[in-house]
């Protein structure tokens, strides 16, 4: 049987790169996508390629719904069908509500949330059709315990898991799995650079276990909800923080 074939959306990203490759490193074939903006992303593919990593890398504006359109058919007309989709991009916009804009608001809601749709709008009935798909929606502690100045980025992870939900009731019985998956603080790069001394008194002291998440960890919890092992797993919030926040 042909390896199973993952697209994974902001998969150069910190947490979106060990993503990817440690689906490599598990035997599947891995897409990834980046912003149309990315001027980096022929440089990164490279560098992949150079690690033994043979990636196909698309554009796609995971916010446009017709640009997700366009990358899907591009994948499945060059690759193939995507069995499994990582909605993994989101950016975010950091402010009290008193400051946020509408611009801030939507731009968020926009990336993190209606790309989930956008996303498996083009995936879901070939997964549906063929009896076997995964979709793993990737939230945020936030989404469940809320953060200040996030109620934009708060409010789209908490959203995504109401879309699991909803959708896993839908395709249960057709061997489609979606579920989400909730990290707390994990070490990429945009984490670590938030200032030693925060994250020394802010941010470890909330962490029981007393230190970030590691990429890894989250690349290996994806890779379960991947297998057959993990087939009766849906509809879930698998919380990956430490034991930050215990629904």
């Amino acid at each position: 049987m042909a390896k199973r074939l993952a697209l994974v959306t902001g998969g150069m990203g910190g947490l979106g790169e060990t993503i990817s490759t440690k689906m490599a490193d598990a035997g599947y074939r891995v897409v990834v996508t980046y912003s149309p903006s990315n001027k980096t992303a022929d440089k990164w593919v490279a560098g992949m390629k150079s690690g033994g990593y043979d990636f196909h890398a698309y554009p796609c504006d995971v916010a446009d719904y017709d640009s997700c359109r366009s990358c899907v058919a591009n994948v499945a007309n060059e690759i193939g069908q995507i069995d499994i989709l990582v909605n993994n991009a989101g950016i975010t916009r950091d402010m009290t509500f008193r400051k946020m804009t509408k611009a801030d608001w939507d731009v968020v809601l926009h990336t993190n949330l209606d790309s989930v749709f956008n996303m498996t709008k083009q995936v879901c009935d070939g997964m549906v059709d063929r009896g076997w798909g995964r979709v793993i929606n990737v939230s945020s502690v936030n989404g469940s315990k809320g953060a200040f100045g996030q109620t934009n980025y708060s409010a789209a992870k908490a959203g995504m898991h109401g879309f699991t939900k909803s959708l896993a009731l839908e395709v249960a019985k057709k061997g489609v799995t979606v579920n989400t998956i909730s990290p707390g603080y994990i070490g990429t790069k945009m984490v670590t650079a938030i200032p030693k001394e925060i994250l020394d008194s802010k941010i470890i002291p909330q962490i029981p276990v007393g230190r970030l998440g590691k990429p890894e960890e989250i690349a290996g919890l994806i890779i379960y909800l991947c297998s057959e092992e993990a087939a009766f797993v849906n509809g879930a919030n698998i919380a990956i923080n430490g034991g930050q926040h215990m629904a």
